[in-house]
């Protein structure tokens, strides 16, 4: 089999270009690609679990803990003892958290459609179907 053949290739190569597109996206609010879209999570749902968050985001611990580290470095987030079990920790939007990620979350249908504007509306659901499938 050639390589370029191999579905990993396929979907590596498709998930870099969509990471760089959206980092470009997002990078006016000083904020990485991953973080915004953390951001956005907590805008769904805020004051949750980090072990909530992390399978929300489908990031492991390891990964989740240093990107909240550098949001809360930079006053996006707080994190603070989780109601009812200590061992746990909420992680909250700060006011100027909930701008950014108000801000990106508004980005998103206008992002996405400028991303996939080569795909018909018709292949842009086949494969988010397809995606959502493996």
């Amino acid at each position: 089999m050639n390589p370029q053949d191999c579905i990993f290739f396929h979907l590596t190569t498709a998930s870099k270009k969509a990471g760089r597109y959206w980092k470009d996206q997002v990078a006016p609010f000083g904020v990485t690609g991953v973080q915004a879209m953390v951001l956005n999570f907590l805008l769904e749902e805020d004051q949750i679990s980090s072990i909530k968050l992390s399978k929300r985001t489908s990031l492991d611990s390891a990964t989740l803990t240093g990107i909240l580290d550098r949001l809360e470095s930079i006053k996006l987030i707080s994190r603070q003892a989780y109601a009812g079990d200590r061992r746990a920790i909420s992680v909250c939007l700060t006011e100027r958290g909930r701008e950014i990620a108000e801000s990106t979350w508004n980005m998103i249908e206008t992002a996405n459609q400028s991303y996939l504007k080569n795909l018909s509306k018709e292949e842009t659901l086949i494969l988010k179907s397809l995606l959502s499938k493996i």
